[in-house]
């Protein structure tokens, strides 16, 4: 067993948040040493927990759509590294889904992000991961996003593609119009290097 599969094995059989998780713990994450793109978000939905396989909802469906790849390619952990700032669903508040836990990070992301040496891509989604991985932004997610092209073609800052966001998405067509283009041609660009 590789280095990789073996922090893999040990993440997946984490119980440290298992008090405060309503489902109980149930850490959902894809990767291999060969990762050529990152996918840094927040933290998995009821129905992903239920399914055990990431993205497995709406807000993945549209993801897919806006990287340009089919479900075979996004679940290919060559391809991808779906890593959430949480690793288990945290539950419901008054307006969504709460805060990724995070002793989560505290605890597994360094190691993560330290194994995934062939990422090419980082696409950071949602405030957590956007306050963790690029922690010298004081901005607004529109802010930030508006902004994208000051990580590129490295770092890409995103929406949460759940349809939460729909309104977002509305007000801010420039995001469809300009950003998306550009994540599609580097998506196919660094999957042609695997």
């Amino acid at each position: 067993m590789s280095s990789n599969e073996i922090l893999i094995k040990n993440i997946q059989q984490c119980t440290i948040c298992a008090d405060s998780l309503p489902l109980g713990p149930n850490p959902i994450i894809q990767m291999s040493g060969k990762s050529r793109i990152l996918i840094a978000g927040q933290a998995p939905g009821k129905r992903v927990h239920e399914s055990g396989i990431p993205f497995n909802d709406p807000s993945g469906e549209r993801l897919r759509e806006w990287l340009g790849v089919s479900k075979q390619t996004f679940y290919n952990p060559d391809y991808f590294a779906i890593v959430p700032m949480g690793f288990c669903y945290p539950g419901t508040g008054k307006t969504g889904d709460l805060p990724p836990k995070p002793v989560c990070a505290a605890t597994w992301r360094e190691s993560v992000l330290a194994s995934l040496s062939n990422v090419e891509l980082t696409l950071v989604i949602g405030q957590y991961a956007m306050a963790y991985h690029l922690p010298q932004q004081r901005k607004n997610l529109t802010e930030v996003v508006s902004n994208w092209q000051d990580y590129w073609p490295d770092v890409l800052p995103l929406p949460h593609p759940s349809p939460r966001n729909n309104r977002w998405l509305k007000r801010n067509p420039w995001f469809q119009e300009r950003v998306l283009p550009c994540l599609q041609e580097r998506v196919a660009e660094v999957l042609a290097f695997t």
